[in-house]
């Protein structure tokens, strides 16, 4: 798969490159926590060892060199010489660094984010990933929503859920699903539980699907039998939060505003402390990555971003509502990828 090209920066001739997704990205190997990468425009390189020495060059996208590790990282030393090599700071740990610098002779600079900020825009491959990725769970709440009624316990529809998923083409789980319903409803991490789902109770889903290595995410909110009073009210005043932050997505707008766009409203309807997450974040070959949706990003929309944008209100012991969407951004502002009705729904 063609990759979107990191920019290095100007101290660094070479990315020495430890992170998994980062060291799948730029190759394609698929078993990328057991190798490395590094990085030299031009002429990159993966290494891993003898057990994907069949694997490895058949899915990779660069030269492989099958290599030991645990006799240490000398075999990088001819690949180095004459470069000024960097690291990834955020993700290889002290005493790994420490060894390979022994071991290469080199002295690494830390770098942070840097193929991270190529892979916040996605290619045309990996949108087909993305989207059918969306597309499988869109089918698959579709499926559970006939399944949801008073008496079921949160995880058996969770396990459902996930089994549907795989059985019709996903990898895996996107993550552990959130089935978060009743009180519980306040839990934004409310991942499933054996609770029983009580007729006049909203439950929050939030799930998605792997598909090609890249997720998908999406989360619905949904009344079992007849919900009146004040969740209603917040179900609608977070549906209008989200419908204000779709409008206001467009290439050139900071994430961080496109954050306040949704926080105002549910401010102005007196639930500001209850939006206790940020408004979203892109979404790749990890569940959560760049750009991030919050009031502290100095991150601003790009064309061929992935991002969610999914507001919530979380009222402790009483319950709460998520409504989420999978959007791509464009040159004109988003394109949904999940299609799943986000209003008020009764089962």
């Amino acid at each position: 798969m063609k990759h979107r090209e990191p920019q290095l920066p100007e101290n660094v001739d070479a990315l020495l490159v430890t992170r998994p997704e980062n060291v799948r990205y730029l190759s394609g190997f698929t078993s990328p926590e057991d190798a490395i990468l590094l990085f030299v425009p031009g002429r990159t390189r993966l290494f891993t060892d003898a057990r994907y020495e069949t694997q490895a060059p058949a899915e990779s996208a660069v030269p492989v060199e099958i290599v030991n590790t645990r006799s240490g990282y000398g075999f990088l030393s001819e690949h180095l010489a004459g470069l000024r090599a960097g690291y990834e700071a955020d993700h290889l740990p002290c005493a790994r660094l420490r060894r390979i610098e022994k071991d290469t002779g080199v002295t690494f600079a830390p770098t942070s984010g840097v193929v991270e900020r190529a892979r916040t825009v996605k290619t045309p491959a990996e949108l087909e990933h993305v989207t059918a990725a969306a597309r499988l769970a869109d089918e698959g709440f579709e499926h559970l929503l006939g399944l949801i009624e008073p008496g079921v316990r949160e995880v058996d529809l969770a396990l459902e859920l996930e089994f549907w998923l795989r059985r019709h083409g996903a990898e895996k789980a996107a993550f552990d699903f959130i089935v978060a319903s009743g009180p519980r409803g306040a839990l934004p991490h409310g991942v499933a539980s054996e609770k029983r789902i009580q007729a006049g109770e909203l439950v929050t889903i939030d799930f998605g699907a792997v598909v090609g290595g890249y997720h998908s995410d999406m989360t619905r909110t949904v009344a079992v039998g007849v919900v009146s009073g004040e969740m209603r009210r917040i179900f609608q005043t977070v549906l209008d939060a989200l419908e204000a932050a779709l409008a206001a997505a467009a290439p050139g707008v900071l994430a961080s505003e496109l954050d306040a766009v949704a926080r105002r409203v549910i401010e102005k309807a007196g639930y500001g402390r209850y939006f206790v997450h940020s408004l979203g974040h892109g979404v790749g070959l990890e569940i959560h990555e760049a750009p991030f949706l919050n009031s502290r990003s100095e991150e601003r929309l790009e064309p061929g971003m992935v991002i969610t944008l999914e507001p919530g209100i979380y009222l402790p012991d009483r319950g709460g509502v998520r409504i989420e969407e999978l959007a791509l951004v464009t040159d004109s502002g988003l394109e949904l990828l999940s299609h799943s009705p986000r209003g008020w729904l009764e089962v």
